[in-house]
């Protein structure tokens, strides 16, 4: 067991190696000229991006906006990344503040619910999964951003602390305060919202 999981984390350790080459190699081919590199860029990271944005918006067509918005932000700022960090975590740390822009424009009343339409087939569990999820996901909208961010990167996006902090750009003792305490505010709302919802 020990061989496999440590085999598995040499697998993953190569792919985020070749990952963050390509990375460095698309971008510095985009600073030389060649634009249409950027191409395999939004490939990468579209769908990563909207998944991050589906955790601050359930509504999937504002999501890929976010995230479509994020992208355009990052080729605008292509010139400024200095390579300090990983070039994803300064992507992510980009989006951020495009979501965080976007939910300034947006009261976390407009938030829906649902995330989409339930099937009839779905099993109750399923269902249930489901509105759970949908229900965490409105409660981390109510929380203030600085709790709100924190919680969404460390968990949903599933950043390392280090990580967290660069995307943040806060120190790794920040970021622990702010998950302490962001679990707990967590915790207290979504006790309102269950309470607000019993018959």
């Amino acid at each position: 067991m020990r061989h496999l999981r440590a085999t598995g984390s040499a697998r993953a350790a190569t792919k985020l190696a070749e990952m963050i080459s390509t990375d460095d190699e698309d971008v510095a081919a985009v600073l030389a000229g060649d634009v249409d590199r950027f191409e395999q860029i939004v490939l990468r990271y579209e769908r990563p991006l909207m998944h991050f944005a589906l955790r601050f918006t359930s509504d999937r067509t504002t999501a890929e906006e976010m995230a479509h918005d994020s992208l355009v932000s990052c080729y605008r700022s292509l010139p400024s990344w200095r390579g300090e960090s990983a070039f994803s975590t300064w992507l992510f740390s980009i989006a951020l503040n495009v979501y965080r822009s976007a939910l300034r424009r947006r009261q976390p009343e407009g938030l829906p619910i649902d995330e989409t339409v339930l099937v009839d087939t779905e099993s109750e569990e399923r269902i249930a999964d489901r509105e759970e999820a949908a229900l965490v996901r409105r409660a981390v909208a109510y929380l203030s951003p600085k709790y709100r961010d924190a919680l969404t990167t460390f968990y949903f996006r599933e950043a390392d602390l280090a990580e967290t902090a660069s995307i943040l750009g806060v120190a790794e003792g920040t970021v622990k305060a702010r998950l302490h305490r962001g679990r707990k505010l967590l915790a207290n709302r979504l006790a309102q919202f269950l309470q607000g919802r019993r018959p």
